[in-house]
């Protein structure tokens, strides 16, 4: 059976550990390596990697671009502008044809439901570079920097701060998943899907939905904040006015614990979403999470063709 990577949940907690493992396993033996060279054992050797990108990207781009090469295999770069799909052929016909020439399919794009769309018609793994619902990559990224840094993830309280996007979504599913709790800090209009929550607390996790920003950050181990206005996304200034409260400050970082770490999937709208001094700041681990958007996808592309779990 096809192993489709579009959220945390086609995984399952058993099989996101096993990929996290792997993927510390992997980073720890590369140490001092040049970037370039491929793994030992060169697991992805002879496979082959379409990346679709029909939304801009740095660090997804570059990171499975990456994370195909250190494995052994390579990648096939595929922009929405300069390929069928962008100019009228289907979702479904897309999906055969690739399936008769390469080994996985990740792509970035809008709709949820092109992805899925994607998956059902194809005949390999497809991986979610990020959706408007969710952004499981990332989040993978995210608690392989949170264990690094010494924090198991079961019984962990992470604060949101800001809008409830795909990004908050895949962080109450992967609460539900790996046995921690999430405060949702969000101003009133922008709440995230309710049914991650619902989801989440059905296997045991606690999820609070809060207007107050405090409330939110009080005692948490982890911080978590994105950008508040997309690109392209309408209405900023009323959206940047309502947000503003809930702005990760150094006075909040202070009501978390005092080992408490700040996470940011980046880009950063410094002075918006985030101050300087906490971006910048020691409890800050954005340098590491983007590098680990490299270790922990190299995981999901084994786990996905068979190779992990």
């Amino acid at each position: 059976m096809t192993r489709h990577f579009l959220n945390l949940s086609d995984a399952g907690g058993d099989a996101i550990a096993a990929m996290l493992n792997d993927a510390q396993d992997r980073k720890a033996k590369r140490k001092g390596w040049p970037k370039g060279a491929a793994d030992a054992d060169i697991p992805l050797a002879g496979h082959v990697l379409a990346m679709i990108f029909e939304k801009n990207s740095t660090r997804t781009r570059v990171s499975f671009d990456m994370a195909i090469r250190q494995l052994g295999g390579t990648s096939i770069l595929l922009e929405a502008g300069a390929m069928q799909l962008g100019r009228g052929e289907t979702v479904a016909d897309t999906a055969r044809v690739l399936s008769r020439y390469v080994d996985a399919i990740m792509i970035r794009t809008d709709d949820h439901s092109k992805i899925e769309e994607l998956a059902h018609h194809a005949e390999v793994p497809v991986i979610n570079g990020l959706t408007d619902l969710s952004h499981p990559c990332q989040i993978m990224a995210d608690l392989l920097t949170v264990i690094e840094h010494g924090k198991a993830l079961p019984g962990l309280e992470w604060a949101w701060l800001g809008d409830g996007n795909n990004v908050l979504h895949s962080i109450v599913e992967a609460a539900g998943l790996m046995k921690f709790n999430v405060r949702v800090g969000v101003p009133q209009g922008y709440d995230p899907d309710p049914s991650f929550a619902d989801i989440a607390r059905a296997r045991g996790s606690q999820v609070l939905l809060t207007r107050d920003a405090m409330e939110a950050a009080r005692g948490a181990d982890v911080i978590v904040a994105d950008t508040w206005i997309s690109m392209g996304q309408a209405h900023a200034e009323e959206k940047l006015k309502a947000m503003m409260p809930y702005q990760v400050t150094e006075e909040l970082m202070a009501l978390a614990k005092p080992d408490a770490k700040f996470l940011h999937c980046l880009p950063a709208h410094r002075g918006e979403e985030v101050t300087e001094g906490v971006i910048d700041g020691p409890q800050s681990l954005i340098w590491d999470e983007a590098e680990n958007r490299l270790h922990a996808q190299k995981s999901v592309l084994l786990w996905a063709l068979g190779q992990l779990g």
